[in-house]
């Protein structure tokens, strides 16, 4: 039998070296390529069509999430396991719905990485259980709001910012300075918890912002 096929893709050279040297050592298992952002990781996918597909989610360009749905839509038969240091519920969501069939955070240990490869590259969905106990809590819980609300004029900003306006845009349609606007968006980030503007959009939507 041959060995598995695994095709990495991830923008951290340490971790990719690490993935790439846990794996190579596992016996019938070969990393056949590598790629340090989405864009390179869709064109190898494609190209060497690999067993497994590591997939890292937050990655300069195109996103694991946005590579994983290009990689689905385009060749159906893929196994990606989505692979990210966050936790967050929405991450799963949008990894499910491109098409991912397993999701594993990175401090996993390697043994459990082997595991969860060889069980989806036998047809089996996996989720780690502590993912899926805080996708089941989500469900049955209602939606939390912000720690901190946001004021009317943070709200204002929220909403150009998730219409992808720049913060000078910003400031000029509500007539302030793009300092001030910068110091909103600041604040905006810190309430929400959200690391970037994209991310700060997408919270918004699901508290219904």
């Amino acid at each position: 039998m041959s060995d598995l096929k695994i095709l990495l893709v991830e923008d951290q050279t340490l971790m990719r070296q690490g993935l790439k040297t846990i794996l190579n050592l596992e016996p019938g298992m070969q990393v056949i390529a590598e790629a340090e952002d989405g864009a390179a990781g869709l064109r190898l996918a494609l190209e060497l069509r690999p067993d497994i597909v590591l997939m890292d989610v937050q990655m300069p360009g195109m996103s694991g999430v946005e590579a994983t749905q290009a990689v689905c839509a385009a060749w159906p038969q893929a196994r990606v396991i989505i692979l990210t240091t966050f936790d967050r519920e929405d991450y799963v969501y949008q990894g499910i719905r491109a098409g991912a069939v397993g999701f594993l955070l990175k401090d996993t240990p390697a043994e459990e990485l082997v595991a969860t490869i060889r069980r989806v590259h036998a047809g089996e969905p996996f989720i780690q259980p502590e993912i899926a106990s805080r996708m089941l809590r989500e469900l049955v819980q209602p939606q939390a709001s912000p720690r901190e609300p946001l004021t009317e004029r943070e709200r204002e900003v929220l909403v150009l910012l998730a219409q992808g306006l720049s913060n000078k845009a910003i400031a000029e349609r509500l007539v302030l300075t793009e300092g001030t606007v910068k110091n909103h968006v600041s604040n905006i980030l810190g309430k929400l918890q959200a690391e970037n503007r994209t991310q700060a959009a997408e919270i918004a939507r699901r508290y219904g912002l």
